[in-house]
């Protein structure tokens, strides 16, 4: 992990550090392209050819069978049910509570205005499962779905020689979903933005994914023919902000916890003491050592860096220009720093707040914004599933009342047709009363 001083970088060099590593879709993305164009015209059987190509030589049955699903949940440890079955759980309570209710309001006599929610009718989930199945990505994404009032829930995941983890059909029937099929990569994309013989087309596509499935999904969202996405997204990333009082041991292990990710994750501490910085640095290395993925964090942690600052008001400030996926406040009043964070997929408040606890199960999600698009975007939500539709009611007596503002307005604008409309109401709704 490299070390830097704020007092000691210009300005372009701490802008320069906000920046992530270019991911490479100049090569992604004429082969992704490709695929999609393939799924497109030939459904199940391109499907199957890219399934085969990525070493699933037992594709031909697509989709998961309720018989897979029972043998698959039988043989869950018990102890591994309960962990599920309570992240779930905490999980549905805290989406629920963000169901909205009714908005409707008359905003001049005789016109109301009100807004209703409704459920995206067919979106299509996709649960990574390359180098670790990521069954609590399915729970993140289901129970808002199903939350939100969608009809049909399409999950896509990889399977190895046709067998997906049990863990995640395990997952699946926890949250009620038996549409699951075993496609991954940038095929699974393309099966479920364009539908196949299998697959029913759905109309928004949830999840991460590497270079490829994201390149898929940036790809279908711009089609017309293809299908929304739920944000554009990189690798995933951590930024701690830790001071004199925070343990080394925690602060690295938040470090690892998200540098064994992936070769690409980010990694960032941003510290108000030199001697806490070293004292960290110490436990990666420890750490590190006993670690079953140490090859994969120690990559990810070659590409990250450690900055010492001189107030955590300045981390709290680097924090917000960076923009990270998620934060960790492990500094002493974090509760009184939280209106400070501005820009953050989601900020874990405290030293005993750690990643972890959000990955999996204190409730909120972990579907969130990378590669600083924190600063535009939010995680993923009931909301996300939903789409608000607004209405307006008139009445004869609301037509005269706001008709003579809006036919003004249409005058100004030069849209006569516009004017028409309103004036024929509003002048037959004054004659009448």
């Amino acid at each position: 992990m490299k070390c830097y001083n704020v007092a000691q970088l210009t300005g372009d060099q701490l802008q320069a550090l906000c920046k992530r590593p270019a991911i490479r879709f100049d090569t992604a993305t004429p082969v992704v392209a490709s695929i999609l164009d393939d799924v497109r015209r030939n459904g199940d059987n391109a499907v199957r050819r890219y399934e085969a190509k990525c070493g699933d030589k037992n594709a031909d049955g697509l989709q998961v069978t309720d018989q897979e699903i029972d043998k698959a949940c039988s043989r869950i440890p018990k102890e591994a049910q309960r962990a599920f079955a309570q992240a779930a759980k905490n999980i549905e309570m805290f989406h629920k509570a963000q169901l909205k209710a009714e908005v409707k309001i008359e905003t001049i006599p005789g016109v109301t205005c009100f807004a209703e929610m409704r459920g995206i009718e067919k979106v299509g989930l996709y649960v990574p499962g390359g180098t670790a199945p990521l069954p609590s990505t399915l729970l993140m994404l289901a129970i808002p779905a199903k939350l939100a009032g969608c009809k049909e829930i399409v999950v896509c995941t990889p399977s190895k020689n046709g067998v997906v983890a049990d863990i995640v059909l395990y997952a699946a029937r926890l949250c009620g979903v038996s549409e699951i099929f075993k496609i991954g990569g940038a095929q699974a994309v393309a099966a479920m933005a364009y539908g196949t013989e299998s697959l029913p087309k759905v109309y928004k596509i949830f999840g991460p994914g590497n270079q490829y499935v994201t390149a898929a999904k940036m790809l279908v969202s711009i089609d017309p023919n293809g299908a929304a996405i739920d944000m554009p997204a990189g690798p995933s990333e951590v930024l701690v902000v830790a001071d004199e009082q925070a343990r080394a041991d925690f602060v690295a292990a938040d470090l690892l916890a998200q540098a064994e990710h992936g070769t690409d994750s980010q990694v960032v501490l941003v510290c108000t003491s030199s001697t806490k910085i070293d004292a960290v640095v110490s436990q990666l290395e420890e750490q590190l050592a006993s670690l079953p993925r140490k090859d994969i964090a120690r990559q990810s942690l070659a590409n990250s860096f450690a900055l010492l600052v001189p107030s955590v008001k300045s981390a709290i400030d680097f924090s917000n220009r960076y923009a990270p996926e998620h934060v960790i406040l492990n500094i002493a009043d974090a509760n009184g720093l939280i209106p400070d964070v501005i820009n953050a997929g989601s900020v874990f408040v405290g030293p005993y707040a750690c990643e972890s606890a959000g990955d999996y199960a204190s409730g909120t999600n972990h579907s969130l914004p990378t590669y600083g698009y924190a600063r535009a975007y939010s995680g993923v939500s009931v909301a996300s599933f939903q789409k608000r539709i607004t209405f307006q009611q008139v009445t004869q007596s609301g037509a005269a009342t706001i008709g003579p503002v809006v036919s003004m307005m249409a005058a100004e604008e030069g849209l006569d047709a516009h004017r028409r409309a309103m004036e024929f109401r509003y002048k037959e709704a004054i004659e009448v009363l």
